[in-house]
């Protein structure tokens, strides 16, 4: 223990003998290290971030979207083919065992007013399963039964944000809004989602049931989409199988042939989202990479021109009795001193970097301790890895030929 407080402090002084050039050398890594810590920060925080948008979308969810029309040359995108029937849902309710509830759901747009105010906004029709499905708390009222979505009846549930624009914070449940001219009762205000992963404002939608969009608001006979609950995660791929042999039977497509729907799931959107995170994780980590080698040969630099100007005090110190390995620790000890130093600097500046990013751009970080560790440990390796020639080199000089040297 003594041996090694002498060492690191004979290593700080001779990295104070030159504090200007001891800093910039330590820049690259300074900067690199810095560079990991916000990325990590704010990568972990974004995977996080996202992952819990995904989870907010519903429990073990599976939606099934209309697929696109090939007829002739013509290739429409996704959704331009309506093919989904409230029968199919009703098929798989009926037919597949993963499920264990299910909501047709019919999408529109509109206007709604209150009194003096109006907004436009989503309009989404769902079964009574829908707001479960979704994982979608009612913050005052009741949701629609069975019997409402039978009769078509006119009543709607109001997201935070159209709640909020056409009632400022007073409960509108019981009131009367009008949609596309009609009178609809205010059962039920959903509690806030906020924004999904795709910037979009969750809150700013209505709800009302799937057959009241499709017979008197929207016009429409086929449904938007169909979104189930597997019994279990582990149950998605074959809830997901399952559904998609069901619908090509009940849609009569041919062996070989393309389904005329899409089946999605949870799994798969996380999946999308992140292969795009790891994408500008590997791009971001490119770009500390690089600063941590600048870094390097930063530090292999400066030590070889210190082994240089310091060649009589090697000399001398063989002279007295010290070995070619003892002079190499000493000079190794220099460059991880300079090396660790410059991960603590990056390592400081790294996590303001963080804060200041989730401060300004409100977006959440999540730094584990251990990647602080890692930054810090890869720095000292830096400091060995680039260290080791400088420190060889003086290692192996000959004491008489570094006493006679100028």
């Amino acid at each position: 223990m003594i041996r090694f407080l002498l060492l690191l402090k004979v290593s700080l002084r001779a990295i104070a003998r030159n504090k200007l050039r001891s800093g910039l050398t330590v820049l690259g890594i300074v900067i690199g290290v810095a560079a990991v810590i916000a990325m990590v920060g704010i990568g972990q925080g974004a995977s996080a971030q996202v992952q819990a948008q995904i989870s907010s979308l519903g429990d073990n969810l599976l939606t099934v979207f209309p697929g696109s029309d090939r007829r002739g040359g013509f290739h429409g995108g996704a959704g331009s083919l309506s093919t989904l029937t409230d029968d199919d849902a009703a098929a798989i309710a009926a037919q597949v065992p993963e499920i264990v509830s299910i909501t047709p759901v019919s999408r529109s747009s509109g206007q709604i007013i209150y009194g003096n105010q109006n907004w436009q906004t989503e309009i989404m029709g769902g079964g009574v399963d829908y707001l479960s499905i979704r994982r979608w708390e009612l913050a005052s009222g009741s949701n629609f039964n069975e019997s409402a979505v039978r009769g078509a009846a006119k009543v709607v549930i109001l997201g935070a944000t159209v709640a909020e624009q056409l009632f400022a914070g007073v409960d509108p449940v019981g009131e009367t809004v009008r949609i596309n001219k009609m009178p609809f009762t205010v059962i039920g205000t959903m509690a806030p989602k906020g924004q999904n992963t795709w910037g979009r404002d969750q809150d700013d939608t209505i709800l009302l049931p799937y057959t009241t969009v499709l017979k008197k608001v929207s016009g429409q006979t086929r449904l938007s989409m169909i979104q189930a609950s597997a019994r279990t995660l582990e149950e998605l791929p074959a809830a997901t199988e399952a559904v998609t042999s069901l619908l090509r039977q009940r849609h009569r497509i041919p062996v070989g042939e393309e389904d005329d729907f899409t089946v999605r799931t949870q799994q798969d959107i996380a999946q999308i989202m992140g292969s795009t995170s790891n994408v500008m994780r590997g791009l971001l980590a490119a770009i500390a990479s690089v600063s941590l080698l600048v870094g390097g040969i930063g530090i292999m630099n400066i030590m070889l021109v210190s082994v240089t100007e310091r060649t009589r005090e090697i000399g001398l110190r063989m002279a007295v009795g010290a070995k070619g390995w003892h002079v190499m620790i000493q000079f190794l000890s220099e460059a991880v001193v300079l090396a660790s130093f410059g991960g603590l600097l990056g390592i400081a500046i790294g996590l303001a970097a963080a804060r200041l990013v989730a401060h300004f751009a409100r977006w959440p970080i999540e730094l584990p301790p251990q990647a602080i560790l890692l930054a810090f440990g890869f720095s000292a390796l830096v400091g060995i890895f680039f260290g080791f020639w400088p420190a060889r080199k003086a290692s192996r000089l000959d004491p008489i030929e570094a006493l006679r040297y100028e």
